[in-house]
């Protein structure tokens, strides 16, 4: 499965999500702010560069070496290994700290 099929059943979930959400609040506005919750949610774990990334923290603010690989042959590597994800403890935290507070906002909007 590559990233475009990952990408793709995200997105079908997302889908129904947002019409449970909607259908079990009758609420537009609930059903948009799922909608937007989850795209952002998706877009973050699933987009980001993850090569620039994988540098060491002190340098995600330099500019990234040119590397001695093509473009197509790095899209290519990346299209066969879809899960590239290090779980650094940095990184790890941030998801962690920005998805939960964003999760913990979701619910309570919703519950409301």
């Amino acid at each position: 499965m590559g990233r475009d099929e990952l990408l793709r059943r995200s997105l079908v979930a997302l889908a129904a999500a947002v019409v449970v959400t909607g259908l079990a609040t009758a609420s537009l506005r609930k059903a948009a702010a799922t909608y937007g919750f989850g795209i952002l949610a998706v877009a973050g774990v699933l987009l980001p560069d993850w090569e620039f990334f994988d540098r060491d923290f002190s340098q995600w603010l330099t500019p990234m070496p040119a590397s001695r690989r093509t473009a197509a042959a790095a899209a290519a590597e990346r299209e066969h290994d879809v899960w590239k994800f290090k779980p650094y403890p940095l990184r790890m935290t941030m998801l962690i700290t920005i998805y939960g507070f964003g999760l913990y906002k979701w619910w309570m909007y919703v519950s409301s």
